[in-house]
């Protein structure tokens, strides 16, 4: 029967136990990758949260605004939701009540005027989902090599302990070597989720800027509809 003890190298997994043997520089590359990280899932959970939301918001108006008969009166009850494509909506009507005020009506310009509004007001609702999208890009990126600096600098510790020592025995360099892994690990957990995220809350900001690109057509030939018949 062979019995197995734990020994101090065992204990070097412990990520705190590699925590606090870590020299200054070290601990700082670690402290910096774990806010990134915790920065970078909460900005995942938010946005995710968000988007869905505005997602589901936006297809109830949108079904609701097909089915409704006036748009004036539409627009008194649904214009002022906190939702994209009640603001896409109501830029567009603003637009078009602008355009058509007056006597005379300039057709092709008020098509014109009205594509713009609309899509601008697209663009606008795009930039406010996406803000805070180029964070998670940022930790993607440099993560990795933030790690990659933490883990040359735990080496040349490790090689600074052998030189110091004059010793290349495990209980020398094991220290060193772990904490540098350490800090390249870190590195990947806080980088992969955010390059992920960053792909998937991309994608689905692509396709609520097609739901919405879908929607101002309609309602932009819904009004061209209408200076048909006002002519």
């Amino acid at each position: 029967m062979n019995d197995f003890a734990i020994g101090p190298s065992e204990s070097l997994m412990n990520p705190l136990t590699l925590f606090l043997q870590a020299d200054i520089v070290v601990k700082i590359v670690l402290i910096g990758l774990l806010l990134a990280s915790i920065w970078t899932w909460a900005i995942i959970i938010g946005h995710s949260a968000r988007i869905g939301r505005m997602r589901s918001r936006s297809e109830r108006f949108e079904r609701d605004f097909w089915k409704a008969e006036d748009i004036d009166r539409f627009h008194d009850s649904r214009g002022g939701e906190e939702q994209p494509a009640a603001r896409v909506f109501s830029a567009g009507l603003a637009e078009w009540r602008r355009s058509t005020k007056g006597g005379a009506i300039d057709r092709d310009g008020t098509r014109a005027r009205l594509a713009t509004a609309l899509g601008a007001a697209i663009a606008a609702e795009m930039d406010k989902l996406s803000d805070g999208l180029n964070i998670l890009a940022t930790v993607g990126a440099v993560a990795p090599f933030v790690g990659l600096f933490g883990t040359v600098w735990g080496i040349m510790r490790a090689f600074t302990d052998i030189a110091g020592q004059s010793s290349t025995s495990l209980d020398v360099v094991a220290p060193g070597i772990a904490e540098a892994l350490f800090a390249t690990a870190l590195g990947l957990f806080a980088a992969i989720p955010a390059v992920i995220a960053y792909n998937r809350l991309t994608h689905g900001l692509n396709r609520l800027e097609a739901r919405l690109a879908r929607f101002a057509d309609g309602f932009h030939a819904t009004l061209s509809h209408e200076l048909e018949k006002g002519g």
